[in-house]
């Protein structure tokens, strides 16, 4: 029998350009060639309706002057930098706790994920019942905390952390969810090393668990950072934006340029921003933690 030549084993198994045309063509057709119509659209004059017109720059001039542009790219800066705080600080050590056995443990599981089983239209809705001032939670909680008439959505300043509170109270859910599955998979052999040197519970926390999840906290600080870009129907349904340009973040701020002042042209260019933005705190994000360099750290894997 001859034997295989060093260059068809080291080329065995690997797929060709044949076995990924299928993903690339979807990707092009589904990204790539969205985003390159949003490009032209923002170099255009359009309404929705009709033929764009050829306008060239104008729409990227404008967002130099628009002073609510800079307004809602503060706000969305804010939401996303407080969501991470407030969502990781929260989910990594429930998710942590839930992922031990336990009957306890596993009744608090199911009760936490429920507002992953809700679209975000009924979490809007839910909470703008809670908040309303007349016959809502509000109307109680309020005059305990100072806000008398408990109109908390209607203050510029307790709206913006409304809003914080309903969006992490919904993905939440999620990254405790990626932190559960994420510690059951940490081997038990390193607690075991760890309590045999003594370390209580605290330390293996800090020395053991923390370690073993630095990958899926930089998954889920990624997933919080681009995801606070499409944070969109709840904030519309809640405040609209509001009170004035309270709670306008940029996602919405497109959607209002576009669908209610009908200047498809502006939201274009508002959409590439966003696009920009996304892409380029992805990779920072991964660029700072060295997750471009993630590994295995399990054998054979």
């Amino acid at each position: 029998m001859t034997p295989a030549r060093h260059g068809s084993v080291a080329t065995a198994g690997r797929p060709g350009l044949v076995w990924a045309a299928p993903v690339l063509l979807f990707f092009g057709l589904f990204a790539l060639l969205p985003m390159g119509a949003v490009v032209y659209l923002s170099l255009t004059e359009y309404s929705g309706i009709g033929t764009p017109a050829w306008l060239g720059g104008d729409h990227w001039a404008r967002l130099l002057d628009d002073p609510i542009f800079f307004d809602s790219l503060w706000k969305s800066a804010a939401l996303t930098a407080l969501s991470w705080l407030f969502q990781t600080a929260i989910a990594l050590p429930l998710g942590v706790f839930i992922a031990a056995p336990g009957r306890s443990r596993a009744l608090l599981a199911a009760i936490f994920f429920m507002p992953l089983l809700l679209s975000g239209a009924a979490i809007a809705l839910l909470w703008t019942t809670l908040f309303d001032p007349n016959f809502g939670l509000a109307s109680v909680v309020g005059p305990w905390i100072g806000v008398e008439d408990g109109n908390f959505i209607g203050s510029p300043t307790l709206a913006f952390y409304c809003i914080l509170l309903v969006v992490s109270w919904q993905f939440m859910p999620f990254h405790t969810l990626l932190y559960q599955a994420a510690t059951r998979q940490i081997p038990h052999t390193l607690y075991e090393a760890a309590t045999i040197d003594g370390a209580g519970r605290w330390r293996q926390f800090r020395s053991v668990t923390l370690p073993q999840l630095r990958d899926t906290l930089i998954t889920s600080s990624v997933l919080i950072v681009v995801g606070s870009l499409t944070y969109f129907e709840v904030i519309l349904i809640i405040t609209g934006g509001g009170p004035g340009t309270a709670t306008r973040i940029l996602p919405l701020h497109m959607y209002l340029e576009g669908f209610r002042s009908f200047d498809m042209g502006y939201a274009s260019a508002l959409a590439v921003v966003l696009l920009a933005l996304g892409a380029a705190l992805s990779l920072l994000v991964t660029r700072v933690t060295g997750y471009h360099r993630m590994a295995s750290q399990r054998e054979g894997l």
